[in-house]
C-alpha cells in the first residue's frame, strides 16, 4: 500500500523492517536506507527490573485469562491487570530455553479487581483440616450472590515453572461458620504448590482479590544472584557513565 506523505515530496513505498531497510521515492528518485543500528540497546538496573515485571505479567495473563478472571476497573481487563502485578516481587529469569515463559506462584497475584469490598483471606486449619479462613460473616450472604474460588497450581512443564490457573463456584452451603466467620475446609489447602482466592461476585460487580499462599518456590529467583544470572542471559546491564 502506497502512502502519500504532503511534507518535501516524500512519498513512502515499503518498509523492510526485518531486514533494516526502508525504501521510498523522494523528488521522483528511489530511496533506500538502512535503518537498523550497531548501538547496544540500553539494559541499565531499572530498565532490566521493568523488563523482568512484564514479561512476568504477561507470562501470569496468557494462563489467567481463560478464566475470564474480573477486572473491572480500568478500560480493559489486562491493563487492570497488569497495573496491579507490577506490585508483586520482582522474578529474574534467565533468557535460556523455554525459561522466558515462566510464571510463577507469588503471594499477592491479582485475581480480581472491582467495587465489591474486599475479603481478608488467609490459609490455616480448623478442626483438624486445613481451610481457607475469610471475613465474611453469616450478614454477608445473600441469594443473588456467588462466591467463584480461583486455584493456581505451580507447576513445572518440561523443565519449566508455569502457573496454571482454574476457576469454580462455590456453593454457600459448602462453607463451613466458625468463629461466627465463613471458612472452606479441605486437604487441599494444605497444598504447598497451590495457592487460591475466594472472589465474591454481584451481578458485574466483584471484590477485589489477590492469591493466598504457601509457595515459596518464587523466592530463589528474587537473589541478587538470580538477578545477575539474568542480566549475563541478556548481555548484562548497561552501566551509567562516570562523571
Amino acid at each position: 500500500m502506497k502512502k502519500n506523505s504532503t511534507t518535501k515530496g516524500l512519498m513512502l513505498i515499503g518498509s523492510l523492517r526485518k531486514a533494516g531497510v526502508t525504501t521510498y521515492l523522494k523528488q521522483g528518485k528511489m530511496i533506500t536506507r538502512v535503518s537498523n543500528s550497531d548501538e547496544r540497546r540500553s539494559n541499565t538496573l531499572p530498565q532490566f527490573v521493568q523488563r523482568q515485571k512484564m514479561r512476568h505479567t504477561i507470562a501470569l495473563w496468557k494462563l489467567l485469562k481463560f478464566c475470564e478472571p474480573m477486572f473491572t476497573e480500568r478500560p480493559t481487563a489486562y491493563s487492570n491487570f497488569a497495573s496491579l502485578a507490577n506490585r508483586l516481587p520482582v522474578v529474574f529469569v534467565p533468557n535460556i530455553g523455554l525459561m522466558n515463559r515462566a510464571s510463577f506462584l507469588i503471594p499477592g497475584i491479582p485475581m480480581s479487581d472491582g467495587k465489591l469490598p474486599a475479603i481478608h483471606e488467609e490459609l490455616g486449619e480448623v478442626d483438624g483440616v486445613a481451610a481457607l479462613i475469610t471475613d465474611l460473616k453469616g450478614k454477608d450472604y445473600d441469594c443473588q450472590t456467588r462466591l467463584l474460588l480461583y486455584t493456581a497450581d505451580q507447576c513445572i512443564e518440561r523443565d519449566m515453572p508455569l502457573v496454571r490457573f482454574s476457576v469454580r463456584e462455590v456453593s454457600w452451603e459448602e462453607m463451613s461458620m466458625v468463629d461466627g466467620h465463613y471458612v472452606l475446609k479441605g486437604e487441599a489447602f494444605a497444598d504447598d504448590m497451590k495457592g487460591w482466592a475466594l472472589v465474591l461476585v454481584k451481578n458485574e460487580r466483584c471484590s477485589p482479590q489477590t492469591i493466598v499462599t504457601r509457595c515459596t518456590l518464587y523466592q530463589q529467583y528474587t537473589t541478587e544472584d538470580a538477578l545477575e544470572k539474568a542480566a549475563d542471559s541478556y548481555g548484562g546491564l548497561t552501566r551509567p557513565p562516570f562523571l
